[in-house]
Parts: C-alpha cells; structure tokens; sequence
C-alpha cells in the first residue's frame, strides 16, 4: 500500500481532518464523556477533558506515521466536531485495513457516519491501494452493522468471544469490502 497519512478529506456535509490537541473539550463533550456512547467502545469513557487531551497529543504524534489513519468528523456548516473515524488495524501484507469510529450522540440517525466511511473507502481504494476494507462490530450493537451494510460492506460471519470492549468479552460481527467488489459495482452501475 502506499500510505500517505491522515490527509484532509471533504464530503457534501463533512470536513474529515486531523485532530489539534485543541480539538480536546469538543472530544469529551460531543462523545467521549457519554457512557452510553462508549458502552460498546474498547476504550474507557473520559472521566475529565485531561484523558481527551491525552488521546489528541497522541493523535498529533502520531500524524508523523504515513500508516496512522485518525479523522476528527466536523460538520461543515457549523464546524463542530461530532465523532472520529479511523483504521484501528493495518495488515500490508494484504493490504487490509480495519475501521473503527465513533460519533457523539446527538448526531446519531443523520448518515455522518455513513457518508464518512464511504468517503475513506474511496480513499483507501483510490489514494492508499487497499484491497480489504473491514470493520467489526458486538453483536448487542446492530445499529453499527447498519453503518457497515450501507458503505457497502458484506457481512462475513460472528466470531464468538472474539473481542473484549467496556461489556467484556463480546461475540463480533465482521463486515468487509474488497477492491473487486467495488470494481463490480461499478460495472454493474454502466450496464
């Protein structure tokens, strides 16, 4: 893959960019301070804007690595930030790179999450050379399954007790969508 980094990326309603050590309270307030928010996450909810602070100098230190894929998701008409986006695991030897995002949520049922994932996965295809696009979700959480099916995404099967996030160790439902399946999509679109 010829990684290129967490570059600056725009759809009709969002503004896909790196996060600021700034970014910090919108992080904890919009999303990372809501236990109903993270109940399914890995990550612990932020107890205080110092552990959000923490997470976004990571973020910036970690802008310095072409492989380190991490969006802050801002709505273009207010430039608030709702949620991030970013690729939780990358495997060049395939050329597979999972996704995992978050939104805050007062902005849940508006497609944001959606319209961003299916702007990296132009992305990835595109800029980065991905073959495998995938993502994984707890089986109690359906609701980003949905998000999944609508970029585009096939449902590959459930792994049980795969995974650990803040409910404990979790059955996962995996999705995924390879360069060819977007390829036919494409020719089935000019047929």
């Amino acid at each position: 893959m010829n990684h290129c980094g967490t570059v600056q990326l725009e759809t009709d309603r969002l503004i896909l960019r790196r996060f600021t050590v700034n970014d910090a309270e919108s992080f904890f307030f919009n999303w990372a301070s809501d236990d109903e928010v993270t109940r399914y996450l890995t990550w612990p909810t932020h107890q205080n804007t110092a552990v959000s602070r923490g997470y976004m100098e990571y973020c910036v230190k970690g802008y310095d690595d072409p492989a380190f894929y991490q969006w802050g998701i801002e709505l273009k008409d207010t430039h608030e930030l709702i949620g991030n986006i970013s690729v939780v695991k990358v495997i060049d030897e395939i050329g597979s790179l999972e996704f995992g995002w978050v939104i805050g949520k007062k902005y849940w049922g508006n497609g944001y999450t959606a319209e961003a994932g299916l702007k990296l996965i132009d992305f990835f295809f595109d800029q980065v050379g991905a073959n495998r696009i995938c993502a994984g979700h707890d089986v109690n959480n359906p609701n980003s399954g949905r998000v999944m099916q609508k970029i585009g995404m096939k449902f590959e099967g459930i792994l049980r007790q795969s995974a650990r996030n803040n409910q404990g160790i979790v059955d996962m439902a995996y999705y995924s969508i390879i360069k060819s399946d977007r390829l036919l999509s494409e020719e089935d679109a000019f047929r």
